[in-house]
């Protein structure tokens, strides 16, 4: 009975690592990246490159992938209370993701533009992506007489 309980806790932090790995990528792609390249694209076509949307559909192409082969294997080789155990806790990790994969999210913000920025033509808009700041972000876009919707307000730390 003790080794079933441990299976069952291993299971569930695989299910935890499984949604933490491959859904929280979908989540950000669809929370975060899709939205932000459309609203850049809104602005100005040649603001970013086509090459992001093409990345962001390879991204997801390939972690859905992953999710299916893991899905399969899990339901095809594991016990019903291991299957229970292993989507509790993949269920459990992603409602605790989806409300910080958005790009309200300072962290999501900054990892789009760590990711994004080399398919950003201009140099100094590049330059405010690569060094995540929203500031010059927005300045840089005002400068170019582009719409600063694509960046959201953060508040600032104390």
């Amino acid at each position: 009975m003790q080794m079933k309980i441990l299976f069952a806790g291993a299971i569930f932090l695989g299910g935890w690592l499984y949604a933490y790995f491959f859904i929280r990528q979908i989540l950000f792609n669809l929370q975060t990246a899709y939205p932000t390249i459309r609203k850049m694209r809104a602005a100005d076509p040649e603001l970013i490159g086509a090459g992001a949307m093409k990345y962001t559909l390879i991204s997801m192409v390939v972690c859905s992938f992953f999710l299916l082969v893991f899905g399969f294997v899990v339901i095809r080789f594991c016990k019903l209370y291991l299957l229970i155990s292993f989507f509790s806790g993949a269920l459990i990790a992603t409602l605790l993701l989806i409300s910080r994969t958005r790009v309200e999210n300072r962290a999501m913000f900054d990892a789009f533009c760590g990711t994004y920025y080399r398919f950003v033509p201009d140099d100094e808009l590049r330059t405010a992506m690569f060094n995540k700041d929203p500031g010059k972000i927005k300045q840089r876009l005002y400068n170019m007489d582009l719409k600063r919707d694509m960046v959201p307000d953060f508040k600032k730390e104390d």
